[in-house]
């Protein structure tokens, strides 16, 4: 049920930060970089950017187009989505060690102490400990059940760890495919900005006559400042994937880790 309310508040949360993202970047392009100040006469289609910083580097970055507003949507959900997993997942790591949580409800169980290693899932919390405490559980209830067999027991057990992990990886993985996603398009939207920009650029350069040197610096800006959002985008949302990746994998070995040693002192008890 926790699960089934956290996926709903997810979805919920994606609904809402995608539009919102889209109208924020919107707005900074528009008002902030598009700032009549930050260019010469006061002009943002045909003036150039003041010489002055923070005003020259807002208006180039303005001169690169449409595709600025988008590419900044891109980063920003980037930023927001590896935020929102890495908060996740500490959640899911629970308060401690996953190493030395596994160390003491070994230990509890090895002394045959089953309500006190629930009382340590209960410390610790965490995708690993919800799995662990599901499997004490089970435990607990057949361990002593005298209408099944030894083997039947240990299968009970293994179904109800194997039905806690199936509820619990989805959530760790969950959002990693919009930061997957984000470094592919980020690039191909930075390159679409480069071929209009340099489109532009050629542009001016055949125009009869003297070429206008307005037309060609803005098809350059277009191009660079484009290509150096989409770079950058896609640069981190890689290194945020394959971090959050790491960190999933931990956890998945924790969880792996918590049914093995549960079944395993199933399996030896006498």
């Amino acid at each position: 049920m926790s699960n089934e309310k956290s996926g709903k508040t997810n979805a919920l949360f994606v609904a809402i930060v995608f539009p919102l993202v889209l109208i924020i970047s919107v707005c900074i392009y528009m008002f902030v970089l598009g700032a009549d100040s930050n260019f010469q006469n006061g002009d943002p289609v045909h003036g150039h950017p003041i010489d002055t910083n923070p005003g020259k580097l807002y208006g180039t970055i303005y001169k690169g187009g449409f595709i600025v507003p988008i590419l900044l949507s891109v980063n920003l959900i980037i930023i927001i989505f590896s935020v929102e997993r890495f908060i996740t997942l500490g959640r899911a790591k629970g308060k401690g060690s996953i190493e030395g949580f596994l160390g003491k409800v070994r230990q509890e169980l090895a002394n045959d102490h089953v309500d006190t290693a629930i009382g340590e899932c209960d410390k610790q919390q965490g995708s690993v400990a919800n799995v662990m405490r599901s499997g004490l559980e089970k435990y607990k209830t057949v361990l002593y059940d005298a209408s099944h067999d030894k083997e039947s027991r240990l299968q009970s057990v293994k179904q109800e760890l194997e039905e806690a992990t199936a509820l619990e990886l989805p959530m760790l993985s969950k959002n990693l495919v919009i930061l997957s996603t984000c470094a592919s398009i980020s690039t191909l939207l930075g390159l679409i900005g480069t071929v209009l920009g340099m489109i532009r650029a050629f542009s001016a350069l055949a125009t009869a006559g003297t070429p206008d040197a307005t037309a060609l610096s803005t098809g350059i800006s277009e191009a660079l400042i484009n290509t150096a959002f989409g770079i950058t985008g896609s640069c981190i949302a890689i290194i945020m994937f394959n971090f959050f990746s790491t960190k999933i994998d931990a956890i998945t070995h924790g969880i792996d880790e918590a049914g093995f040693s549960v079944s395993q002192t199933l399996a030896n008890h006498k």
